[in-house]
């Protein structure tokens, strides 16, 4: 299943491209969410959390790349918690003007659609905040 979250702040594409980093990784945890390791957002980097319920979550960046209009950088679980057994995330920042879209691009499986159509309304809600969150975030940087 796809879910598909997106967010205009007003801030230079180079500006937000430069600030997505191990800080504003961390302002985006959910409560109770724990950094192990934060290697970045460049193809071979290795991102792994400990959530509060579900345990571990470990990603890697797979593929990543730029041009004058868009920014991108793709993590695929290596090691996801219960009942997750797919991840691909794609972080897409897209230039509009002297604003930036944010695009979180996620595709997930649980390896069931029936399970699928569960989980779903549980990750909606886990990455809709970040709508917020950026505009926050990239408000005051």
């Amino acid at each position: 299943m796809r879910i598909v979250l997106k967010s205009t702040v007003n801030s230079s594409i180079k500006k937000v491209n430069a600030n997505f980093d191990k800080e504003l990784f961390k302002y985006l945890l959910p409560p109770g969410a724990k950094l192990i390791e934060y290697g970045g957002s460049s193809k071979g980097d290795i991102v792994h959390l400990k959530l509060p319920i579900a345990g571990t979550w470990k990603s890697k960046i797979t593929d990543n790349g730029q041009n004058d209009e868009r920014i991108f950088f793709v993590d695929e679980g290596v090691k996801l918690p219960f009942p997750l057994k797919r991840w691909k995330h794609k972080h897409i920042l897209h230039k509009k003007g002297r604003s930036t879209v944010i695009e979180d691009n996620i595709l997930f499986s649980t390896g069931f659609i029936l399970s699928d159509l569960f989980v779903y309304p549980f990750l909606y809600l886990a990455f809709a905040p970040r709508i917020k969150q950026y505009k926050k975030y990239f408000g005051k940087h």
